[in-house]
């Protein structure tokens, strides 16, 4: 696990958008696993600014999302279909037919989680996969418990993130309360891994990924297991990491 300190959240952001870009540019046909909420807003930003300036095309690319709100039309402002859309697809040359989010408002749950890792499975697994991580450590939507789940599945979300997601809907009582999510062995299945992480909210989830116990209830602590994973995250974030076990950039 390589860990890179930015000095803030627009420095993480951009060099977050630097290491796509350059995987984007090594293999034009990429398959790349994308992540929502607001930490990598910055990144996706960076990345239309070099779509516009010619620096990376993104005809070839395909992608799949983390995850998706459940029972949540995808028209809704707060749905990640929307959030991709409005954030990166919308001001890229992406094919249509390349963008891959779980569908949380199919009725058959278990079919559409079967067929969305069956779908990575088929097209060769996932090139670089981006992560943030929640103040309790999940990743995806993949909640502390009491065994890792390895597929991609619904979840029920537990009330802390119930709570941090609230700051985007009208009232707590209209976030939903289910999502569907790649499970740890979807993600673990990546390539390559990148976790983003900004705040001092953040840091003692951070701290439990480098040093804690590999254990679900840390989800991201499970990321130590695998042989290519890069946090890039800001000064706040890494406030309880050594600085002899990052590099400041």
């Amino acid at each position: 696990m390589r860990i890179l300190v930015c000095k803030n959240y627009d420095e993480m952001s951009k060099k977050a958008a630097q290491i796509i870009s350059s995987q984007v540019i090594l293999k034009s046909d990429s398959i790349l696993g994308l992540a929502t909420g607001s930490t990598p807003i910055g990144m996706y930003k960076n990345l239309v600014d070099m779509y516009n300036k010619g620096e990376i095309d993104f005809s070839e690319v395909k992608t799949f999302n983390l995850d998706e709100y459940y029972q949540l039309p995808k028209d809704n402002i707060q749905s990640y279909y929307y959030f991709m859309h409005k954030n990166l697809f919308n001001h890229i040359n992406i094919k249509k037919e390349n963008i891959n989010i779980p569908n949380g408002m199919n009725g058959d749950v278990e079919i559409e989680c079967a067929s969305y890792d069956e779908a990575i499975k088929n097209i060769g697994g996932v090139d670089i996969q981006v992560l943030g991580i929640g103040n309790n450590a999940h990743i995806g939507f993949n909640e502390p418990n009491d065994a890792f789940i390895k597929n991609t599945h619904l979840v029920d979300l537990k009330e802390s993130t119930i709570e941090a997601n609230s700051r985007f809907f009208d009232s707590i009582d209209d976030v939903p309360k289910k999502a569907v999510t790649m499970g740890i062995g979807s993600i673990f299945a990546s390539k390559k891994i990148m976790l983003l992480a900004s705040g001092e909210c953040k840091a003692e989830a951070v701290y439990n990924t480098v040093y804690g116990d590999v254990t679900p209830q840390v989800p991201s602590s499970i990321l130590k297991f695998h042989n290519d994973v890069i946090l890039i995250i800001d000064e706040a974030a890494a406030t309880k990491l050594n600085k002899e076990d990052y590099k400041l950039i």
